[in-house]
């Protein structure tokens, strides 16, 4: 039997330092968790890109590839590999560089969608890309997350000063990045965007009445577009199939629930296949059904089970949180990341009407991938928690 004294010597006392290298801190801070679960999806994306990348290799004139038929997966490669350490220096931020950041790149990336009319290029109808020399970007992307940060910043200011004008501030600002996004046109971005706004306000603590207020506005606003906007009213009339002339084929969202539903539950195995070859944008818009009908839809349903978990994951990592920055802009950041996604999957599943979206870290894109990059940096710089805090204790055994 050990005696007290000699239980006490058997122990030895050892001190945990302070003082930690930047990386060793950011590495205890970090929700990896989280972290992981973005990785997994830029797998999941880059096998989905490689499954696609013969689509878009294809020349529909005469049904032959006429470039490497894995471009788009190697260049999807060069995206992710540029991506993730972006991803992992934003993280790295303390949140008050962070908030700046995101702050000036939101000022920076307004400017540039202004510009948009002028260097931009027109794709597929759509006048939404500016080139620069060996590269082309879309800034409506990279906005989006730097927007849900400023916005969140401008609202937590109420908690200091209930009578600044943050609110009409944040909308008269929304309102503008809307109406520049319908002349490009770019309906499903605009939605986008006032959804975030919306479901800050909503955090931010405004009165419902005002809440209700806003959501008859938004219905208002989306009777006058079906009224007035041309672009918006085809999507609609096509996806109810109002006017549509049966004799020249199905349409876009028609085609993707078909190769979506092809492969039943198991899929007919990559690179198996078919349908996936008439659909349009195959590797960006449209990359769900191909990973439907080549994987099955049990792994369509697993991805989504994904999707729910990262947002999952921020929401109870927000639980003990008590910054009111801190709780809208990664609420934000989430909501903009998870109805990006909802709306991709709802075009391909027949759900909703197109609306050009990519699907969050699968689809194809320089700009998506990087735009989604900064902005699941900031969240993880932004959900970051220190579990050493001050001078810890360790009893260690060095008993005989």
């Amino acid at each position: 039997m050990f005696r007290a004294g000699e239980l006490v010597k058997g122990f030895k006392s050892r001190t945990v330092p302070r003082e930690r290298t930047a990386l060793a801190i950011w590495f205890w801070e970090i929700d990896r968790v989280l972290l992981s679960l973005i990785v997994a999806l830029m797998a999941v994306g880059l096998v989905a890109v490689a499954a696609a990348s013969p689509v878009a290799a294809i020349d529909r004139s005469t049904a032959t590839i006429t470039v490497n038929s894995l471009v788009y997966f190697y260049r999807q490669l060069m995206w992710v590999g540029l991506g993730l350490p972006i991803m992992l220096v934003i993280s790295m931020l303390p949140r008050p560089q962070a908030r700046r950041f995101a702050v000036i790149m939101c000022f920076l990336f307004v400017l540039a969608l202004l510009l948009v009319p002028v260097l931009g290029s027109t794709v597929n109808g759509a006048k939404r890309w500016i080139d620069l020399p060996g590269f082309r970007f879309q800034p409506s992307e990279f906005l989006k997350p730097v927007y849900v940060v400023t916005m969140a910043w401008l609202l937590s200011l109420r908690g200091q000063d209930q009578t600044l004008p943050v609110i009409p501030l944040t909308g008269v600002v929304t309102a503008f990045v809307a109406l520049i996004l319908m002349r490009q046109p770019d309906f499903g971005q605009t939605v986008i965007f006032a959804a975030c706004w919306g479901c800050l306000l909503l955090l931010s603590g405004v009165s419902m009445r005002f809440i209700g207020t806003m959501a008859g506005l938004g219905l208002g606003g989306l009777v006058a577009m079906y009224m007035f906007y041309e672009n918006g009213r085809q999507r609609i009339n096509d996806f109810l199939g109002i006017g549509v002339d049966q004799s020249v084929g199905p349409d876009q969202t028609d085609l993707a629930y078909r190769t979506i539903t092809h492969g039943g539950f198991m899929g007919v195995g990559p690179g198996g296949g078919q349908n996936k070859f008439r659909l349009p944008e195959a590797h960006t818009d449209y990359i769900f059904s191909v990973i439907g009908e080549e994987f099955g839809l049990l792994a369509c349903i697993a991805i989504a089970v994904l999707y729910l978990a990262i947002i999952v994951r921020v929401l109870l990592r927000l639980l003990d949180e008590e910054d009111n920055f801190t709780i809208l802009a990664a609420a934000g950041l989430t909501t903009q990341f998870g109805l990006q996604a909802i709306i991709n999957m709802g075009v391909n599943a027949q759900i909703f009407p197109s609306k050009g979206m990519t699907l969050p870290f699968i689809s194809y894109g320089g700009s998506s991938m990087l735009a989604l990059c900064i902005g699941v940096g900031l969240l993880l710089a932004f959900t970051r928690r220190n579990p050493f805090m001050g001078r810890h204790t360790v009893v260690k055994w060095s008993g005989r």
